[in-house]
């Protein structure tokens, strides 16, 4: 198999997903109609709810949505070979990650672009609703903390890493301020990211030099400077930092990834992995488990993720100009993320299997495997650095795309600094989700505490935003600074594609309430019952087989309580749920299966 077949069919399979059942089911199903005012227009205040250009808005949202999960998912979900991945990434995301992503941006703008939970509450009742928000919080905490984790690993002591991500705030703040004075988009545009690109080649110049040495930070100096980033990033107006730094970091990272479909063009890698591994059944030194439930549980982010959900119900919904823009938005994005994923999964099985698990697994469970690395001495001599045992995808993904491009002659020279420039790519990847999650963790905040004292759940009260965005600053930046997040990391899988299964199960909800022929609803129906089953199926599964397991090397028995708590939420919410689509489906308001009044 050739890396080339695998990327045409990929985009094609993509585009026609986005042309046909993104028209049909923004156009039939949702029944977008432009006569109504978007949130963006009706509660127009200038810091949170502002009418924003399309492709800004898809910047900011691709960039918000795009974070670890379909750069690391399927390059570790490629130890069960490369056919289940790219199944998964292309099914998962047409048939259910888009209208999940589509369907809750949808519902939070019918609803003033309230979060999932206020959403939920309105839809589904007090009990769902608390439920919901409570999932949310607790899953938001853990997803900053830990995408957090990931870009402490990237920038410590890497003073070009941190020069690079630094210098993209006041570029944004610089492109917000220019954007909202001349309205020009293209100009505005063009000057950030020229100034992003001289940000990024200027970066190895400064190591050795005084900026290089004030921007070389440890661990815990970098764990203090990221909460206080995302502060800002959730308490200052939408329009002045967070939309333009998302929307210049989706040039970077669709640019990347554009050129690496370029170059498996120009070089077409053999892909070295076949369709299955003998780790189908389990017992692999990446991912414990068996094929099934966990290539659905390991790559989430390009397939489906719940983690969508926060930003499809947090600032995105509060920035759409017009209802049309959804099908970009919010299903459009998705795709591009399963593209990212598909070429994510290709650059790791571009590795010879004895390369990749030698990077991804630890020395000492390599060495049982009985495997024999291939490439990875002369790897990481041209790299220059040793890549042996560097686990968590990131790296591996970094090596397989640098491998890819090697295959060009004149690029050999240049494979050390384009090694590093990808895993700096890899950190603002992150980040962009990490700010933008941070605002969401507010909008929660304000949400659950406004119930006992109604000023914060204005989101224009500038008090109450500075309280909520500190808040979740401190919940997530302890959690960062101590160190705490490890233990309970791998809970965020399971739980993340529990969100997932949330946010359909309000997509269900509202198409029942709302669309003209009931049938419809099983757009949402179908895929969650997939992700529903499949969820409870691996949460079970680490359960009996890790945290409750005292021989497991992951054995917690408080991450086995926590994923309990979990999936009984799950249930909560899934009961009342069916109970109320069986009123709906009770009511006079379908004869014949077709819609007859409004709801």
């Amino acid at each position: 198999m050739n890396a080339l077949s695998i990327v045409i069919g990929a985009i094609c399979v993509l585009i026609i997903g986005y042309r046909l059942y993104g028209y049909f089911f923004t156009k039939k199903v949702l029944r977008l109609n432009e006569k109504e005012l978007t949130p963006a227009h009706e509660l127009n205040d200038g810091k949170d709810y502002v009418p924003t250009n399309k492709w800004v808005a898809f910047g900011h949202h691709f960039a918000a949505i795009a974070a670890a999960g379909p750069l690391v998912g399927p390059v570790l979900a490629a130890q069960f070979g490369y056919l289940p991945g790219l199944l998964w990434l292309l099914i998962g995301a047409v048939i259910g990650g888009a209208v999940h992503d589509a369907v809750v941006l949808f519902a939070s703008m019918r609803r003033k672009g309230k979060s999932l939970s206020e959403v939920m509450k309105e839809e589904l009742g007090p009990v769902a609703g608390f439920c919901t928000g409570l999932a949310m919080l607790f899953i938001i905490t853990i997803t900053m903390a830990g995408l957090s984790m990931v870009v402490l690993g990237a920038l410590e002591r890497n003073p070009w890493g941190t020069f690079a991500v630094a210098i993209t705030i006041p570029i944004a703040m610089l492109v917000g301020i220019a954007y909202k004075k001349t309205g020009n988009l293209l100009v505005t545009s063009a000057v950030g990211f020229i100034l992003l690109l001289i940000g990024v080649f200027v970066g190895p110049m400064i190591q050795g030099t005084a900026l290089g040495d004030f921007l070389t930070f440890d661990r815990q100096t970098l764990a203090i400077i990221l909460p206080a980033y995302a502060f800002f990033a959730a308490a200052l107006p939408v329009w002045f930092l967070l939309a333009p730094r998302d929307y210049l970091s989706s040039f970077m990272k669709i640019g990347v990834f554009i050129a690496l479909i370029i170059g498996v063009f120009i070089v077409n890698p053999v892909i070295q992995f076949p369709a299955v591994t003998e780790f189908v059944n389990g017992g692999g030194p990446i991912i414990a488990g068996p094929v099934w439930p966990f290539v659905s549980i390991t790559i989430a982010c390009g397939a489906i993720s719940g983690f969508h959900a926060f930003i499809g119900s947090g600032t995105t919904p509060k920035m759409l100009n017009r209802w049309e823009d959804i099908r970009v938005v919010g299903f459009g994005a998705m795709l591009v993320e399963s593209l990212v994923g598909v070429m994510a999964l290709v650059a790791a099985t571009s590795l010879l299997p004895g390369d990749y698990f030698a990077i991804n697994a630890s020395p000492a469970v390599y060495a049982t495997l009985g495997m024999e690395p291939t490439n990875l001495a002369s790897l990481s001599q041209t790299i220059g650095m040793d890549l042996e045992g560097r686990t968590g995808g990131a790296v591996s993904l970094a090596v397989g795309m640098t491998q890819i491009f090697i295959g060009i002659p004149w690029f050999s020279g240049m494979a050390s600094f384009f090694y590093q420039f990808v895993i700096m790519f890899e950190a603002v990847f992150i980040l962009t989700a990490i700010d933008a999650g941070t605002r969401v963790a507010r909008y929660l905040i304000q949400d659950f505490l406004g119930d006992a004292y109604k000023p914060l759940k204005r989101t224009d009260w500038l008090p109450g935003n500075i309280f909520a965005s500190a808040v979740a600053c401190l919940m997530w930046g302890y959690l960062l600074y101590s160190g705490e997040i490890g233990p309970i990391w791998a809970l965020f899988g399971v739980s993340n594609q529990l969100m997932a299964s949330i946010g359909l199960v309000l997509g269900a909800t509202v198409i029942l309430k709302m669309a003209s022929k009931r049938i419809y609803v099983l757009t949402c129906i179908i895929p969650l019952i997939y992700l529903y089953i499949t969820v409870n199926v691996a949460g079970v599964w680490m359960i009996m087989n890790v945290y409750w397991n005292s021989a497991a090397g992951g054995y917690s028995i408080l991450n086995g309580i926590l994923s309990v708590i979990m999936l009984i939420l799950g249930l909560v919410i899934v009961v009342t749920a069916v109970r109320k689509w069986i009123e709906l489906w009770n009511s006079p308001r379908f004869v014949n299966g077709k819609a007859v009044g409004a709801v």
